[in-house]
């Protein structure tokens, strides 16, 4: 009896431990996009560099979690939940000391790898230590740490930044990844599927060389021009990868991806779930900030507390939205939940650059509350895709789609906002409006009036204004077709990828579970 009350308590502590490592993912990229305008200024670079900074950290993390999945449920989730920690940390001290903007981006990737490790075997682990409903409460509360990270991470970061300068927005992180490092080390028991038959390296390099080469191709783009020869050869390049990828995983017995998991609706649709975040939220967290403190001269501080509005809801919406399944099926939350996001995107277009910063605040707050709806039941939606054998390739599917999006649509995002602004700048900027519309968009305007003296400060704000607003309203458009397709899908699907039958009603109960374990009830 003693040895399973210890038992018991040493689960929480696992808990407590995946709970602070899954805090510090969001930091990890809110930070430093508060902190950009201050990088830039210390490290000096080009647009190109800097985008690298986020992008470097979301292209490893989203391409190496299937593989850090597979890693783990072959040589243990321990021991690569302890080792992507203590790579994470590493790299994450080590940020705060890089000389140049090169070593920074590469610490950043390498930095990247580890936080893929440490939330694969972290997320797999946890799908061990919990059966049923407490294993939906124990993800409740890993997604509600996240929430928190999302929530407070801009306004921590720019106090930071203010206070003691940039290298200061990783002390937070190495703290939290110590934390969860220590309680991982003493309470996490080792365990691996026993049918594992190891990584699939050919597949796994396949799907990093693919998304390296798109994300690459999609950055050097507006600086290049897309008919660059480097440009197209990257292009081409992924897409001869993600065809490599697509045999490899055909071919071998136990894909690191497995394809035949598309043949189910609900399976696509909840993949579509986790990438919707990507365009309507996550990206505003970059490029919102940058507005904020590069182009309209707030502060680290005050650009922070703008954020809050938009990422509060995290913290208690997600909740909600588990009550609200008692009434209305998953589908149609999610899909009014993106609604509501549409509309406070193209809410937020009808605001100028230099608005009055509290005239932003209720569409950012609509934008965050219409994303924390179908945020909350994404993980109950998607807890029945792969048996529970195969939790790290499970962790690794969803993780992947949503942080692999994440990666590709900040990518594209910002190379649509310096086309546009580039040609918003017109015949003022002449041939170099691509690089002074790179580095607007970085929130460098001293840099881009370099190129064209006689282009007043009022011109390329109107151009980088009309711009954004001219993006908002494009990812409104996309917000509103990707709610109709995931509704339909995630609506219409019956069968579970394995094959077995998922009825509505329990899939309710299991939500219901997640949000009341998050608000402290433990009826069920």
């Amino acid at each position: 009896m003693r040895e399973k009350v210890r038992n018991g308590r040493a689960r929480w502590f696992v808990l407590v431990s995946v709970c602070c490592a899954s805090a510090t993912m969001p930091l990890t990229f809110t930070g430093p996009a508060v902190a950009l305008p201050a990088i830039s200024r210390s490290l000096g670079a080009d647009p190109v560099a800097l985008n690298w900074v986020t992008n470097a950290f979301m292209l490893t993390f989203g391409s190496s979690l299937m593989a850090t999945g597979a890693v783990a449920d072959s040589f243990g989730r321990k021991r690569v939940f302890l080792g992507g920690l203590a790579t994470f940390l590493l790299f994450s001290a080590a940020l705060a000391f890089a000389g140049n903007i090169v070593w920074f981006d590469v610490l950043r990737a390498l930095q990247g790898i580890g936080a893929a490790a440490a939330f694969s075997g972290g997320m797999a682990s946890l799908a061990q230590e919990f059966e049923e409903n407490e294993r939906l409460r124990a993800f409740s509360l890993v997604g509600a740490s996240f929430g928190v990270g999302l929530a407070f991470g801009p306004i921590a970061s720019g106090l930071m930044v203010e206070a003691f300068g940039w290298p200061a927005i990783f002390v937070l992180v190495v703290l939290l990844a110590g934390l969860a490092l220590a309680l991982g080390a003493v309470f996490l028991r080792e365990t691996r599927d026993p049918d594992a038959s190891g990584l699939d390296w050919k597949g796994a390099a396949s799907f990093t060389a693919a998304l390296t080469a798109l994300t690459f191709g999609i950055l050097q783009a507006p600086e290049s021009g897309w008919s660059h020869p480097i440009v197209i050869a990257m292009l081409v390049a992924s897409v001869l990868f993600f065809l490599a990828f697509w045999r490899i995983e055909r071919s071998v017995a136990r894909p690191m991806l497995d394809l035949t998991l598309f043949r189910y609706p609900r399976f696509v649709g909840v993949q579509l779930l986790a990438a919707a975040p990507a365009y309507g939220f996550v990206v505003l967290l970059i490029l919102l900030p940058v507005r904020f403190i590069g182009i309209e001269g707030m502060s680290a501080v005050a650009g922070g507390q703008m954020m809050i509005a938009m990422s509060a809801p995290l913290l208690i919406v997600p909740i909600a939205a588990g009550f609200l399944t008692r009434w209305f099926t998953p589908a149609a939350i999610c899909g009014a939940g993106l609604l509501l996001s549409a509309t406070g995107l193209c809410w937020l277009g009808r605001f100028p650059v230099g608005s009055e910063p509290a005239m932003l605040l209720a569409p950012l707050l609509l934008i965050g509350l219409g994303i924390s709806l179908p945020w909350g039941l994404m993980d109950g939606l998607a807890v029945s895709v792969v048996p529970k054998e195969r939790a790290g390739m499970a962790t690794g599917i969803f993780s992947t789609t949503r942080v692999a999006g994440e990666g590709v649509a900040l990518a594209i995002v910002t190379a649509i906002l310096s086309a546009l602004t580039a040609s918003n700048l017109g015949g003022e900027a002449g041939p170099n409006a691509a690089a002074m519309a790179q580095r607007i968009v970085t929130g460098n305007l001293a840099d881009a009036g370099l190129f064209a003296p006689q282009a007043s400060h009022a011109a390329l704000l109107q151009a980088y204004g009309d711009a954004f607003s001219a993006l908002l309203w494009l990812l409104t458009g996309i917000t509103v077709a990707t709610a109709a397709v995931v509704t339909l899908f995630i609506g219409r699907g019956s069968k579970a990828a394995d094959g077995g039958e998922v009825e509505a009603a329990p899939l309710a109960l299991e939500v219901i579970a997640c949000a009341e374990s998050g608000s402290g009830r433990t009826r069920l």
